[in-house]
């Protein structure tokens, strides 16, 4: 069974974030003084007198905004706070109870679900705050609980509290085994909308203001193509462009999405084509050794003819010659065009990525390829390739070794790569050639 689910809930700019961070005992939600950072649900887990617990991060809760991108945090937090099984409504003490507070206090107590009402910032060694009583008056069963998020004391209170709400019989932990996929691109490339699509519900923040998601945000499905974890990412920006503290964060944030996934869904604009930024950001995903699925996007916005299709992926894969093994699809995350393709992808990658080749079969084809087309020779001197073995998956890993490193040219690496692509496979992930002279040690 799922662990279970406890949900940080409150107006912009009370501390959320960080009090999230300093629960899961890592920075994984972006912290800084501006109201509305946080604007999707981000997810982490931390452990309790034995208890595995998932905690959620919300954006900040403006109940009578009608700005686009507030509207739809408050859109996320209602939905944290229905799949929540107690939350925690975190609120100032410096600013006491404000109207938003009140208001927010309403919509929670309307769901019907045990919250415990946190009040932050109370940093000051000794007696609280005056202001911390007044936070009674929002009428909750449970006694507020004074925090202070950047010190992390209180925060034992605060989940002793959220253990004595729970049911007793709450699921424990079980092994996450889902595909972990995270969608990379531009900016306002299409990343959350076909996410969104996937999922068949509004999970995801998604707007046409580029720079909309931030943080790096997962999201599971499981359906009849098996488990998956999408990590939606923020946009990756040009190096020179990203100046605002906030974004660079996030560009961080997203490389690490990539350290994190399996498989990497590199979403391109058909009507922008394969710019220098998405070829950046592919190098990204080639250089971490991840499987890589190309998504050319809005594909329904693009005329077309009989010739459209070939030209178009002609146009990718010379853009992106060290792509050359990414399967390509069009598709639309507006209409649905083949979303369900991405999935049968997906899982095929994921398993080329981890083929593991018996080294008697590998030498079997450098055997073949060798005798086709000899090594390369130097001044009379000729490489002698003696074997091969895999050492490692995701990627598929190389060693070969040899007479001379220096003698083994990187063309005829190029080649036998692709003497192993045309017995194997391996359609979707790169591969790892090391070469290393007869006597050195094996790499780990």
């Amino acid at each position: 069974m799922a662990n279970p689910i406890l949900a940080i809930v409150g107006r912009p700019n009370v501390g959320k974030s960080t009090f999230f961070n300093k629960l899961i005992g890592e920075r994984r939600s972006i912290v800084e003084d501006t109201p509305g950072v946080t604007r999707d649900r981000i997810y982490g887990e931390t452990e309790w007198c034995g208890r595995r617990l998932t905690l959620i991060d919300t954006g900040g809760i403006e109940p009578k905004s009608n700005d686009v991108i507030l509207s739809q945090m408050k859109f996320q937090a209602e939905i944290a706070v229905e799949s929540a099984d107690v939350i925690l409504f975190l609120c100032d003490v410096r600013t006491g109870v404000t109207a938003a507070d009140r208001e927010v206090a309403a919509l929670l107590k309307r769901s019907g679900k045990p919250v415990i009402p946190v009040v932050n910032k109370c940093d000051s060694v000794g007696a609280l705050p005056t202001e911390y009583y007044e936070f009674y008056e929002l009428g909750f069963p449970v006694d507020p609980v004074a925090v202070s998020s950047v010190h992390g004391t209180g925060t034992g209170d605060v989940l002793d509290e959220a253990l004595a709400l729970l049911p007793h019989e709450a699921g424990e932990e079980t092994e996450d085994d889902s595909i972990k996929v995270a969608v990379i691109g531009k900016p306002n490339a299409g990343k959350s909308s076909i996410i969104n699509r996937m999922v068949g519900a509004q999970r995801l923040i998604v707007s046409d203001i580029p720079g909309t998601t931030r943080d790096a945000v997962d999201t599971r499905v499981e359906n009849e193509y098996g488990k998956f974890t999408f990590i939606d990412t923020a946009g990756i920006r040009r190096q020179s462009k990203v100046n605002d503290k906030i974004e660079k964060y996030s560009v961080l944030r997203a490389h690490m999405a990539v350290e994190r996934a399996d498989v990497c869904l590199l979403m391109i604009d058909a009507g922008e084509g394969v710019t220098e930024q998405d070829e950046r950001i592919a190098g990204i995903a080639h250089e971490a050794g991840k499987a890589v699925i190309i998504l050319v996007n809005k594909w329904d916005s693009v005329e077309k003819d009989n010739q459209t299709v070939g030209n178009y992926t002609k146009d990718v894969y010379e853009a992106l010659a060290y792509l050359q093994y990414a399967p390509l699809l069009f598709v639309s995350a507006k209409t649905g065009q083949r979303i369900q393709e991405v999935f049968k992808h997906i899982t095929y990658v994921y398993d080329q990525s981890r083929l593991r080749i018996t080294t008697g079969m590998l030498n079997d084809v450098l055997n073949d390829a060798t005798t086709r087309v000899q090594p390369p020779s130097d001044k009379g001197r000729r490489l002698k390739i003696y074997y091969m073995t895999q050492i490692k998956v995701a990627p598929p890993t190389f060693v070969i070794f040899c007479n001379s490193a220096e003698l083994f040219h990187f063309s005829y690496q190029r080649y036998l790569e692709n003497c192993l692509r045309e017995t194997f496979g391996f359609r979707g992930t790169p591969i790892r050639l090391i070469v290393r002279e007869r006597g050195e040690e094996m790499p780990t």
